[in-house]
């Protein structure tokens, strides 16, 4: 579907690398903004900055935290300071086995000590429950039945202000209370004789009144420089029919073309149709390209590069949970990535040069979902727009280390706000910018080149 392009691009590199990153906000300090205080994507291969409390935890290849061991009783990691107060942690977390209807993989908030916190859990009966633990006095302050299940990505969110508590599964809040058990603390990864993989950690000050947390105790680590230029491709492929993936393809850094006319029109076909829990990598994606890259169910997209977007480089279609690890698009005179599903958007360590914009949540789905995108340590060049969203629905974008390159007056806009409208009609734009609820970053978020 097309959306109304903004004016003004401009002509960048790319990013990557992310370890734990914890940004600076004043003890006491009252913001506008929902500043970024910890983040880890555990890219770099460990858990630094983590404390480790039972269980057997280690990062794979492919950057995801695992504990491994479902016997254990309580397994945990922890991070952040004691002293944290009002904030929110999300997490991208995935059960691997339950080993009861009351065993759990969750993301926990204020945890005080090693067995005091609110906990948000996903539970092998097939609930979500937010719930305030006290040694072994659990007391559920809300719950849902999700049909939770294993080898699913989940993002869970749970914000802390005052004695409110709230938590949010895939973006739409399941529960929300009252409750004064403990007033702050750490965030923490748990599981409860069951396995599961973590990713994607953030904390940031948007759950509310005044975040306050001490100076940060370590500086971020170097982003590593960007290569020159793009990847050579190893081979080329033409491709007469769509590609369809299941499980994992590698293309060792081939490039594939041939699908379509190169244009806009929106009748053409993907290049690469993506099932269910499938993972696209070292692909790159040459012209005419037809519609990109679909995912009909949450996906993985890592070190995929995009020479010559045509109608767009992904659309995001069925799943709740997408995540864009590495790679590059340029020459996108519309959008880069297209969200028509519900759920969250991950996309990292990306560079986009020479398009409309990097991300557009459907403005005229035949569905409208809430829906969410997350950004972070990308690097921006000759680009209206890094974001657009529709504030109607509850969308939210969340930016951190954003680089702009080539843009001395700052025209390129980090998240324009769209009312959204049924399918049929064409959305209108409402607004840009930080606002604390929608559009979520602070001034030290994006950087100028």
């Amino acid at each position: 579907m097309q959306q109304r392009r903004l004016s003004g691009r401009r002509p960048l590199l790319l990013a990557v690398g992310a370890g734990v990153t914890v940004a600076a906000l004043a003890a006491g300090m009252t913001s506008a903004f929902a500043a970024t205080i910890f983040s880890d994507d555990f890219t770099d291969g460990d858990t630094s900055g983590w404390s480790k409390s039972g269980g057997t935890w280690t990062v794979d290849g492919s950057g995801v935290l695992n504990q491994s061991n479902a016997g254990s009783e309580l397994a945990r990691q922890f991070a952040g300071q004691t002293s944290w107060t009002n904030y929110s942690v999300q997490a991208r977390v995935r059960p691997t086995s339950f080993g009861s209807s009351s065993a759990l993989v969750g993301l926990a908030a204020r945890s005080s000590s090693s067995t005091k916190m609110y906990r948000l859990a996903l539970l092998g009966s097939g609930r979500a429950e937010l719930q305030a633990v006290n040694g072994s006095s659990v007391t559920a302050i809300g719950s849902a039945s999700l049909g939770v299940g294993t080898g699913t990505w989940y993002t869970l969110r749970i914000e802390t202000s005052g004695s409110t508590i709230r938590g949010f599964v895939n973006g739409t809040q399941i529960a929300s209370g009252s409750n004064s058990l403990v007033g702050a603390g750490r965030i923490g990864l748990v599981t409860a004789y069951a396995s599961g993989g973590f990713d994607d950690v953030l904390v940031d000050s948007s759950g509310g009144g005044t975040p306050t947390t001490p100076p940060p105790t370590t500086t971020p680590p170097p982003t590593t420089p960007p290569p020159a230029g793009w990847p050579t491709p190893t081979a080329s492929q033409k491709v007469d029919a769509t590609i369809p993936v299941s499980g994992t393809f590698d293309g060792g850094l081939k490039r594939y073309y041939g699908i379509g006319d190169g244009g806009q029109s929106e009748s053409q076909d993907p290049m690469f149709e993506l099932a269910a829990g499938a993972t696209l990598r070292n692909v790159i994606i040459g012209a005419p390209a037809g519609d990109g890259v679909h995912c009909e169910g949450n996906c993985t997209l890592i070190n995929v590069w995009w020479e010559d977007v045509g109608e767009d480089a992904a659309t995001f279609r069925g799943g709740t949970t997408y995540t864009v690890d590495g790679g590059g698009a340029r020459s996108a005179s519309d959008k880069v990535f297209q969200h028509n599903g519900s759920g969250t958007v991950y996309i990292k360590n990306f560079r986009v040069e020479n398009a409309g914009k990097l991300y557009r949540a459907c403005g005229n789905c035949s569905t409208s979902y809430q829906r969410h995108v997350v950004i972070d340590n990308v690097i921006v060049r000759n680009t209206d727009a890094i974001a657009g969203i529709n504030t109607n629905w509850g969308d939210t974008a969340r930016f951190t280390r954003i680089t702009i390159v080539g843009d001395p007056d700052r025209e390129t806009s980090i998240c324009v706000k769209y009312k959204g409208v049924p399918k049929g009609s064409e959305p209108t734009e409402i607004g840009e910018g930080a606002d604390g609820v929608n559009c979520l970053y602070s001034p030290s978020d994006i950087t100028y080149q």
